[in-house]
């Protein structure tokens, strides 16, 4: 009887800098300690001539990550980070307890812009 293993094949995408990705430090996760996987920043991609592409990351937390394998990451789409303001019931009943501080800051900041006068260029 033949072991049978099952492979799961994923595509490596290619980050852009300013990208926010996860990153799982491969060290960490396969000892089994805590802190492995983080939200970072992509602050630099160093292309080689063979091809191979390589990260330089800030984790939101501080620090620099250098020479980061791509396979270890996994983009952090925008439209996530913002489904909350999106999505959220602005004319119900504790739709502002639903949101994030950082949710409601953005639109008392908007309702702030909106609500006021033009200003005109200072003369010179």
């Amino acid at each position: 009887m033949s072991a049978q293993h099952t492979t799961i094949t994923t595509v490596q995408a290619e980050f852009r800098q300013d990208d926010y990705v996860l990153y799982r430090n491969p060290t960490l996760f396969w000892a089994g300690k805590p802190g492995h996987t983080v939200v970072c920043r992509v602050a630099y991609v160093e292309r080689y001539s063979s091809g191979k592409i390589r990260y330089a990351l800030v984790p939101v937390t501080g620090g620099l990550l250098r020479d980061v394998q791509g396979d270890y990451m996994r983009l952090l789409p925008p439209a996530d980070a913002m489904r909350d303001i999106d999505t959220a019931p602005l004319n119900a009943d504790g739709a502002a307890t639903d949101m994030t501080a950082a949710a409601m800051a953005w639109l008392t900041q908007q309702h702030t812009t909106a609500n006021r006068r033009p200003e005109l260029p200072a003369e010179s």
